[in-house]
């Protein structure tokens, strides 16, 4: 849908130039010979509980590398590139595993969940992970990606929906262009029924797939697909997401909050046991004040920045993402934001959900028809015809920036929707089919060349010691915390998924309870 130029010409240079984003990268701790790290989080980079840019996120062995918010790509994949040298030299022998499917993994009940410490907040982030263990499995949750999280100043709650409606609609062309897991190691499927193909003894894989994170391997729930979410605005959003938040869901209630031997098996028996649990492409997101629900924050003070959720870690990008990556996203974003977006329906809902598992397992499939309004349309039409319409959007933003530079990511993805044997997808392939047919050994060579790569970057004391000190000034919070708790952990995890915490009316925030 092309933007008319009266729209673009209206644009403030200076709310151009005030375009933020920020980087959330997931890697899993990998060993030389390709498993899955069994070691505790590395005590050298602080605590995962309170360090800003060093956390985990589903396994004790997945480690989550967070960027401050920043002016321009390159100078998020900067500091992204100086935290992953600082963590590469506290893990010694092991490696960041560089593809979004997992390593080779150990039997479920082996794959470790993270931990926070002793403290409340601490043992609800470990409970909220053993209940995704039960309700959708281990395996599934070491699957990595990159959140991107993106913001332009004097946008409104009404506008970001908008945004997130077209994203929505036209996100098969991220999916189709920066998608990067046509494959994945024998270890993660271990049993399931799937629809994939042998490539060598270790190795399963589709022909034509781009993003098998993003399939129905990946993050899916079939109990969350009883969800009709839509994004119409904030109260309807909000109210969706409100009732699973508080509706008992039976299968849930079968497993219970404890077992038979007292011990914690998830923090609900609702559908959602807290907001993060809702998958999604994109989510409307707020930053939260200590003890505050994330969906009280949205309904009090509305949408601050959008959480981009679909992008695969590139393996060839020593960071899993490159500058002009970020670019494009930036050209795609901004289209959604100012296009028309007419309001979606429980009908265009499902059918979203289509493209998308069919842009994942044969994006690359030649001639492949993709369902649009009552009718049919093919990926590689539809995808020149937005990147036609994103073309003066890149425009202006480079008239801000003084370069051309996003009119060159657009140039790139018309490139690579002309040539799908240059994706990042078909690249994975091509590698391992000259290599040994295996997508460990790929993952084992790109994981060891990023290493060498960043290690090999510049770095000097003061970096050492500034991020030595943020680890250090981290275990210090966490003592703390644990040091001031006096509430017994029952009593906190009943007060914090209290409906009356979800901001149904404006009130006061409860006592402070960290988030988990």
């Amino acid at each position: 849908m092309r933007i008319p130029p009266p729209v673009l010409a209206r644009l403030d240079r200076q709310q151009l130039r005030g375009i933020r984003r920020g980087v959330e990268k997931e890697s899993l701790r990998a060993t030389s010979d390709g498993a899955l790290a069994t070691t505790p989080h590395p005590s050298a980079l602080g605590s995962a509980l309170t360090h800003p840019h060093i956390t985990t996120d589903y396994s004790e062995a997945q480690l989550e590398l967070i960027t401050g918010v920043h002016a321009s790509p390159q100078a998020c994949v900067d500091e992204l590139a100086q935290i992953h040298q600082f963590t590469l030299r506290a893990l010694g022998p092991e490696m960041l595993w560089a593809s979004s499917m997992p390593c080779r993994l150990p039997a479920e009940d082996e794959i470790p969940i993270g931990y926070y410490g002793s403290s409340n907040v601490g043992q609800a982030k470990s409970v909220y992970r053993m209940g995704l263990a039960h309700r959708y499995g281990r395996r599934m949750q070491t699957i990595s990606g990159i959140h991107y999280n993106w913001s332009m100043p004097r946008v409104g709650n009404a506008d970001y929906f908008g945004l997130i409606r077209n994203f929505r609609r036209h996100a098969f062309l991220l999916l189709y262009l920066l998608g990067a897991s046509p494959a994945l190691n024998a270890s993660f499927i271990d049993g399931r029924p799937h629809e994939l193909q042998k490539l060598s003894a270790d190795t399963l894989y589709l022909p034509h797939a781009t993003s098998l994170r993003m399939g129905r391997l990946g993050y899916q729930s079939e109990a969350q697909s009883r969800l009709a979410v839509s994004y119409n605005d904030l109260d309807g959003y909000a109210a969706s997401l409100h009732e699973a938040l508080t509706q008992p869901y039976p299968p849930y209630e079968a497993i219970g909050v404890r077992n038979a031997q007292g011990r914690y098996q998830q923090l609900a028996t609702t559908l959602l046991q807290i907001e993060n649990e809702f998958y999604g492409t994109i989510r409307p997101k707020r930053n939260i004040f200590p003890g505050e629900r994330p969906l009280h924050a949205l309904r009090e003070r509305g949408v601050e920045y959008v959480e981009v959720r679909l992008l695969d870690l590139d393996p060839f990008e020593p960071v899993g993402i490159q500058v002009q990556a970020m670019r494009l996203i930036d050209v795609f974003l901004l289209h959604c934001l100012l296009s028309d977006s007419p309001l979606d329906t429980p009908q265009e809902i499902a059918q979203i959900g289509r493209n998308q598992h069919k842009t994942a397992a044969f994006g690359r499939q030649p001639g492949l028809q993709l369902e649009r309004g009552q009718g049919w349309v093919g990926l590689s039409a539809w995808g020149h015809e937005l990147l036609d319409a994103m073309e003066p959007v890149a425009g202006v933003l480079d008239e801000a920036s003084g370069d051309e530079a996003h009119l060159h990511a657009v140039q790139d993805a018309r490139d690579l929707l002309n040539a799908p044997q240059r994706l990042p997808s078909a690249r994975v392939l091509e590698a391992m089919n000259r290599d040994s047919h295996s997508f460990l050994h790929f993952g084992m060579e790109r994981s060891r060349l990023a290493r060498d790569h960043l290690l090999g970057l510049p770095w000097d004391e003061a970096l050492q010691a500034r991020f030595g000190a943020l680890s250090e000034q981290s275990l210090h919070e966490q003592r703390r915390i644990e040091a001031n708790d006096s509430m017994p952990f029952e009593i906190y995890r009943q007060q914090y998924i209290a409906p009356q915490r979800l901001g149904l009316s404006r009130g006061a925030i409860a006592p402070s309870l960290g988030a988990p």
